[in-house]
């Protein structure tokens, strides 16, 4: 693979062309709701004991990037799966979130000072 930047369309084709060269077929939407369930959980557990207040047990080893790689994956999946086109959304979030929130956070109090 190339260290080139790549579009979230492109990402949806290199998963999609692996789950068919790979994977044989995509797990059903339920079954993945679970798997990203439990990926966020172990990003969770990453982020508890790398900026929170637990600690690494014994040889283990941090992997931030991993495991949001990891849910990346899953989510990209279940948008090839439902017909998903993940950078039209982004653009329509993108779109959604400036118009909603364009003031609001410059305007909070509690953004505006430093912890």
């Amino acid at each position: 693979m190339s260290n080139e930047p790549i579009t979230l369309s492109e990402v949806q084709q290199q998963a999609d062309e692996w789950i068919r060269t790979y994977g044989v077929r995509y797990f059903n939407e339920l079954t993945n709701m679970a798997v990203l369930t439990e990926e966020v959980g172990e990003l969770a557990r990453v982020i508890a004991r790398t900026y929170g207040e637990q600690s690494f047990k014994e040889g283990e080893e941090p992997n931030l990037a991993e495991e949001m790689a990891d849910v990346l994956w899953v989510l990209v999946c279940m948008a090839n799966q439902t017909g998903v086109d993940l950078t039209e959304a982004w653009r329509h979030t993108i779109e959604k979130k400036t118009k909603r929130d364009k003031t609001r956070h410059l305007e909070n109090e509690k953004l505006q000072h430093n912890n």
